[in-house]
């Protein structure tokens, strides 16, 4: 069952999409969540001088200059006892008009116990790839190792026609402590992506570059 995933994919496509046919005008400050601001907490994680830190699971993640940050409005939709939204960020305001793909990056764990039968992060590409074709995606590369500097992750790659534009996103995933950890990277071009996933850096103690 994928249902922390499910809720997280489908909110991050809405909120990535051009925005050209919607004729709602923008929604007044009062009303809409706009840029929830984590605190570092005591335990170290949350966003501190334009990074996202999290010292349980040893990563950094250097927030964009100017980027939204919807996570509080997305971890609403998650289940806390078992999975948690860490880090959800938009290129810019889903309420604004665009012409490209709102690129975006939604960080999150969920317990592995979830998933019958998961035992290595390559498994969880299973039910996340059946997700993700079932939302109109290809898959671009089948599930591989992918190294940031000493550490290993999983990664698979995937696009989606919008128009004249095409959606990419990757999603790198590690399992340990028993939790499953998902970095979902979405933008307009695979430069675009890959250029996100320069931001995520492993070891706390580092300042983010």
């Amino acid at each position: 069952m994928l249902t922390l995933r499910a809720d997280i994919l489908f909110c991050a496509l809405i909120l990535c999409l051009p925005a050209l046919s919607q004729t709602e005008s923008p929604k007044s400050p009062s009303s809409q969540a706009a840029h929830h601001k984590q605190q570092a907490s005591a335990a170290g994680e949350g966003v501190l001088n334009g990074a996202y830190r999290n010292p349980a699971f040893g990563f950094t993640y250097k927030v964009p200059f100017g980027w939204e940050d919807r996570t509080q409005d997305m971890q609403q939709s998650s289940d806390e006892g078992t999975s948690k939204v860490l880090l959800a960020i938009f290129q810019r305001p889903p309420e604004t008009r665009g012409e490209e793909i709102n690129a975006a990056v939604v960080i999150a764990s969920e317990s592995a116990s979830s998933y019958r039968g998961l035992k290595t992060a390559a498994d969880y590409f299973g039910p996340l790839q059946e997700l993700t074709i079932a939302k109109g995606f290809k898959v671009i590369r089948q599930p591989y190792v992918f190294s940031l500097g000493a550490k290993a992750l999983v990664r698979g790659d995937f696009s989606k026609p919008r128009g004249n534009l095409t959606m990419y996103q990757s999603s790198l995933v590690i399992l340990e402590k028993g939790t499953i950890v998902s970095f979902t990277f979405i933008a307009g071009s695979e430069d675009e992506v890959n250029g996100l996933i320069e931001n995520l850096s492993f070891g706390v103690g580092k300042r983010a570059r």
